[in-house]
């Protein structure tokens, strides 16, 4: 009876497409957290800060912030299409760089659902750690 080697699940390295689709997550979620922005600023200001030069310079940068975010996560994911499973990277002292714990889950690849900001607090909530 031929037998397989049973994969090692303490091997540091992983599926580098793997990896890459999980900072295309990361990116889109980076993208909507900025897009929710300008809202904020408009309920806050109100609709005459749309007369100020500078505040539609802010408007303009955020704008600027989302396309770009949602540009680098559409090319990673083009370019991770095509990229052989087989390819492999050892993601151990990127993710010790990586301050944030949510992301840091994220990237280590902890299935996490939804976005890193909770959509059900009120502006001001807090977690105290």
């Amino acid at each position: 009876m031929p037998t397989h080697p049973m994969p090692d699940l303490t091997s540091p390295f992983e599926a580098l497409p793997d990896v890459l689709m999980r900072i295309v997550s990361e990116l889109h979620d980076v993208a909507y957290l900025i897009e929710r922005i300008e809202p904020q600023l408009l309920e806050l200001e109100g609709p005459e800060v749309l007369n100020a030069p500078n505040a539609m310079k802010v408007l303009q940068g955020i704008d600027l912030a989302v396309q770009k975010a949602r540009g680098i996560a559409e090319f990673i994911d083009t370019i991770t299409a095509d990229m052989p499973s087989s390819w492999t990277v050892d993601i151990a002292t990127a993710l010790n760089l990586v301050k944030l714990a949510e992301m840091q889950k994220a990237l280590g690849g902890v299935l996490r659902h939804g976005h890193s900001q909770p959509l059900n607090k009120a502006a001001g909530d807090c977690d105290l750690f």
